[in-house]
């Protein structure tokens, strides 16, 4: 790797901590956005996938600034919805909707529908752009179902819905931000990229 600096293209605090905390080991200068003047940079996730609006912030991000760029999508599918909302799930009932609002719909959605035909997961890209334009792309899922009503107070989004397997129906928002950390699709998506970096720099 020909640079020792990578922004991570978020405005979200913890993202850039649980990358940092990552990379450590890599010998990278970990930069935010603020860091380098890209604040208050709006990028289009013109993407249908979860890979293309990654590489889309990460491409966006390297080529302003020239340094390695790392960036991430993530959203929720369910299966009965044909993998709805997929890639619009912050915007799943409108542009400016809130996570109450798009729960609702979710719920709303499959008013009817019993608990075997409510499968979903919580999927997560991380893209890495370097400098040269060589690029790479990991994933990391989360499979559970979606359940009848909110539980829990811990967690965002769709996480009080979201019933990951293994938990006795327990809801990401009740089992605890650090046992979420752990099996969540940002953790194994995140393990993938620390895998890829460490076969990289071996081949280097």
């Amino acid at each position: 790797m020909k640079s020792n600096i990578a922004v991570i293209a978020t405005g979200n605090s913890h993202k850039l901590q649980e990358i940092g905390e990552i990379l450590k080991g890599f010998n990278l200068e970990i930069k935010s956005m603020q860091d380098v003047n890209l604040q208050g940079l709006e990028i289009i996730e013109s993407g249908t996938t979860f890979e293309e609006n990654a590489l889309i912030k990460a491409k966006t991000v390297m080529e302003k600034t020239g340094y390695m760029a790392i960036a991430d999508d993530s959203g929720l599918e369910v299966e009965y919805l044909d993998c709805q909302p997929g890639v619009y799930s912050s915007r799943f009932a409108g542009e400016k909707a809130t996570d109450e609002e798009n729960n609702e719909k979710l719920l709303r959605l499959l008013k009817d529908v019993p608990l075997s035909g409510r499968r979903a997961r919580f999927v997560c890209v991380i893209a890495v752009v370097m400098p040269d334009g060589e690029n790479f792309t990991v994933r990391g899922e989360l499979y559970g179902v979606i359940g009848f009503e909110l539980k829990g107070q811990e967690g965002f989004g769709y996480d009080p819905l979201f019933m990951p397997r293994g938990y006795d129906g327990l809801s990401l928002a009740e089992i605890g931000l650090q046992e979420k950390n752990k099996i969540s699709h940002r953790a194994k998506a995140l393990e993938q990229m620390k895998k890829t970096f460490t076969e990289r720099l071996r081949g280097e």
